[in-house]
């Protein structure tokens, strides 16, 4: 087993903001390199959002604001390598699985490199064009100490006070 991120949707905003939003649950990379061939200065709109905001889906190669640290079977981690490297040769120009399989290893490495955060830790990124090219920001928002599980984005409170019977 090791860490690996894992989309997770907290509200249904990642389905307004970008064109094709990843289902909660999905292993997720930083998927930078989705924006390779575009013009990074032109961009706008949901592909904006996608290339400031996204983490990518490697199941529905959708985008997600954030991901939490999840953990991965070793056998499911190659899988994912493997359906990685396929998509290389599908939607970015990779000559064969073979070739393109040492950029997914380098791809999913990174990924799982971001976590190093105890289990359901979640991570952002801000991705920017910088003088020598693409510049990415994680931002690591942890469960409140004492919290298991998920971290709770609120709780609700009770408040006697003001209430009307009625």
């Amino acid at each position: 087993m090791r860490r690996f991120p894992l989309t997770i949707r907290l509200d249904g905003s990642d389905g307004h903001v970008f064109e094709r939003a990843a289902e909660p649950g999905e292993w997720a990379i930083p998927g930078s390199f989705a924006f390779a061939a575009d013009d990074l200065g032109a961009l706008d709109g949901k592909r904006l959002q996608a290339f400031r905001h996204g983490f990518l889906g490697l199941r529905s190669f959708g985008w997600s604001t954030l991901v939490e640290v999840g953990e991965i079977a070793d056998e499911e981690f190659e899988i994912m390598v493997n359906a990685l490297a396929l998509h290389f040769v599908a939607r970015h120009g990779a000559p064969d699985a073979k070739a393109a399989l040492p950029a997914a290893e380098a791809e999913a490495e990174f990924a799982a490199g971001l976590c190093e955060y105890e289990p359901h830790t979640l991570l952002a990124i801000e991705r920017e064009l910088g003088p020598d090219g693409i510049v990415e920001r994680f931002k690591v928002i942890r469960p409140r100490s004492g919290d298991s599980g998920r971290p709770r984005v609120w709780s609700i409170v009770e408040d006697d006070e003001g209430a009307e019977d009625g």
